[in-house]
């Protein structure tokens, strides 16, 4: 995780905070599983397999709410993608 970006859990809820545009975004329980999910995945499509095993949901609901997450932190400028190695 890049330095300027903070990550604090607290009971299960997250925050995510760039200090340098002190913009944020709070997760509830399942973002903050979603977000360490994606952190720790080799891809975006890894996430999803895992979190599809984990939460009883369709596929296109995750689907849907995985890309919501990510444009909201691309949003706020706390995270980035980018493509694997080849």
């Amino acid at each position: 995780m890049p330095e300027n970006i903070l990550f604090r859990e607290l009971e299960g809820e997250s925050v995510i905070l760039n200090i340098d545009s002190e913009s944020y975004l709070g997760l509830d329980d399942v973002g903050t599983r979603m977000w360490a999910v994606l952190t720790t995945s080799d891809s975006i499509q890894a996430a999803f397999e895992t979190l599809q095993h984990e939460y009883d949901v369709e596929a296109d609901v995750l689907r849907t709410d995985i890309s919501e997450l990510l444009d909201k932190l691309i949003e706020n400028g706390l995270v980035r993608i980018v493509d694997a190695p080849s």
